[in-house]
């Protein structure tokens, strides 16, 4: 009933570094647990859904596709099914793969390029659609780390690619074969074997893009009508 001193402090073994992911702010021994360094990347919300982000090398990207029916000001996006329109359209549009909804919770929504050049913002506030200079950032950063030919491969997710063309998944990326739309005849192709993502950046009439491949290991780069 009387305390002679030889209480001693309770050890709690973790992660003692709160610039590591495991960070356990309990502990106050470390247990060798600090693995990944934290992100500063947080998850976003738009259009009522929140995004999954990742952080490759000093950037932010989105860890799965746009699927907005609005741009950042809250206005909304028109949507065109008719084949003929879009081909023609000289003006903002979106459309879910095949004119298909159950299409969105797997690939998100395709944009055409008057969607990704709009002044109210594709992305959310704060987010931009990527330059094609960041594009090629994102690429040297892969190729730095190990992946020399095969970029497109470490960004491919493990599941989705037809034709044993699933990636690694090395970097949360976790691109899928969306698929795309031709902007000459409105008509959808290429899902699951097949992915495209704009930049923002224009090319004479066009605008630069990459796009993966279930036969490739690489990122491709070329430029379509904008």
């Amino acid at each position: 009933n009387a305390d002679d001193g030889s209480c001693v402090t309770l050890i709690v073994e973790g992660c003692t570094d709160s610039d590591y992911a495991e960070f356990n702010p309990s502990a106050n021994t470390d247990d060798g647990s600090c693995a990944t360094l934290a992100s500063s990347c947080t998850e976003v919300e738009m259009d009522g859904y929140t995004y999954s982000v990742v952080e490759i090398g000093d950037q932010c990207w989105f860890a799965e596709n746009l699927r907005t029916t609005v741009y950042a000001d809250d206005s909304s996006i028109p949507e065109v099914t008719n084949n003929g329109i879009w081909s023609t359209l000289g003006t903002s549009a979106r459309c879910d793969y095949d004119n298909n909804a159950a299409n969105v919770a797997t690939y998100g929504r395709l944009y055409n390029w008057y969607a990704v050049n709009n002044g109210s913002g594709l992305c959310p506030s704060g987010w931009h659609v990527p330059t094609d200079g960041e594009w090629t950032d994102l690429e040297v950063y892969i190729t730095s780390q190990g992946f020399t030919g095969t970029e497109g491969t470490a960004l491919k997710s493990t599941t989705g690619w037809s034709g044993n063309g699933n990636g690694t998944e090395d970097f949360g990326f976790s691109a899928l074969p969306g698929g795309y739309r031709d902007s000459s005849n409105g008509s959808f192709g290429y899902a699951g074997t097949f992915g495209v993502w704009w930049s923002s950046s224009p090319i004479g009439g066009n605008a630069w893009n990459r796009y993966l491949e279930y036969d490739s290991p690489g990122i491709d780069r070329s430029s379509t009508p904008s």
